[in-house]
């Protein structure tokens, strides 16, 4: 059964490197969680190494200074490794005239790389990193377009694979719906962030470059997204800390409480037994 704990200082002496969302977990796209981000500054103190794991599409630098403007202080984190940094890769590595579906505030992902961008009707492949308007908008607005691209057999790099994130008290969807739309379509789809390996390996690779060697076992995730933070953390076999007050908390909270029954029942129906549970990071 997954214990409960109320401060992450109750079991920091167990880990020595914490993959840790961003999301959610540090802030919910507006408001950051100031005791969130204390905690994890309180674990690196006791010389825990801290590295934030995101779906976000942007590339690293441009997450930091996300984190600086919505009130993360660096003092919370010594790395950041985002699914646009290893998304890029997956780009680079297609070579081929790509359609760019999303806001314009994340074609930086494409810097850099020798990719040509062109229409809809010219492409050889897609890369979406979300919705052109993700406050109106649902996987639905794109159908007529995403089956296009299926009947053409394009693949689709999706650089955010979150379904949904927090932004103030709203959910709002993302490039993971749109994902999962076109795979139901019969649309094959290319994935190098949460809950797949390579964004794994790439903040491991960071915690290593920092500290050193260290065992497997010394490492803790934390998320609160069940197909990305808890999938990515059981596939790669990594104790996981689940923070209920995330996007799934209506499933098992009632006035601002988490109900440990409903909560243990919402695990079980996801065959998930995380290690720890905390309602926010503390």
């Amino acid at each position: 059964m997954t214990s409960r704990i109320a401060s992450l200082s109750e079991i920091t002496d167990q880990y020595d490197v914490l993959l840790c969302d961003v999301w959610g977990v540090l802030h919910n796209g507006v408001t950051p969680f100031i005791s969130s981000a204390a905690a994890l500054a309180k674990a690196r103190q006791a010389g825990l190494t801290v590295v934030l794991i995101t779906n976000a599409p942007r590339l690293n630098d441009a997450v930091a200074d996300q984190l600086d403007m919505i009130g993360v202080d660096r003092e919370a984190y010594d790395r950041i490794v985002t699914s646009g940094d290893v998304t890029r890769k997956l780009i680079a590595h297609i070579g081929k005239p790509v359609y760019f579906l999303g806001p314009d505030r994340d074609l930086t992902l494409l810097e850099g790389l020798e990719i040509t961008r062109v229409d809809a009707e010219g492409a050889e492949a897609v890369v979406c990193t979300g919705f052109f308007d993700d406050e109106t908008e649902t996987p639905e607005d794109y159908r007529d377009m995403l089956q296009g691209f299926a009947a053409r057999d394009l693949p689709l790099i999706c650089a955010n694979p979150d379904i949904v994130v927090e932004r103030g008290e709203k959910l709002i969807p993302c490039a993971g719906a749109i994902a999962a739309l076109y795979n139901q379509l019969g649309g094959k789809t290319r994935i190098a962030g949460k809950p797949f390996q390579p964004i794994y390996h790439a903040a491991l690779a960071e915690a290593q470059a920092l500290r050193g060697e260290f065992a497997h076992d010394r490492v803790l995730a934390i998320g609160d997204g069940m197909p990305t933070d808890v999938k990515g953390a059981v596939d790669q076999g990594l104790d996981l800390l689940y923070v209920s007050a995330g996007i799934h908390g209506k499933e098992y909270m009632t006035g601002g409480q988490t109900d440990e029954i409903a909560l243990e029942k919402f695990l079980g129906n996801h065959a998930v037994d995380p290690r720890w549970w905390i309602a926010r990071l503390a």
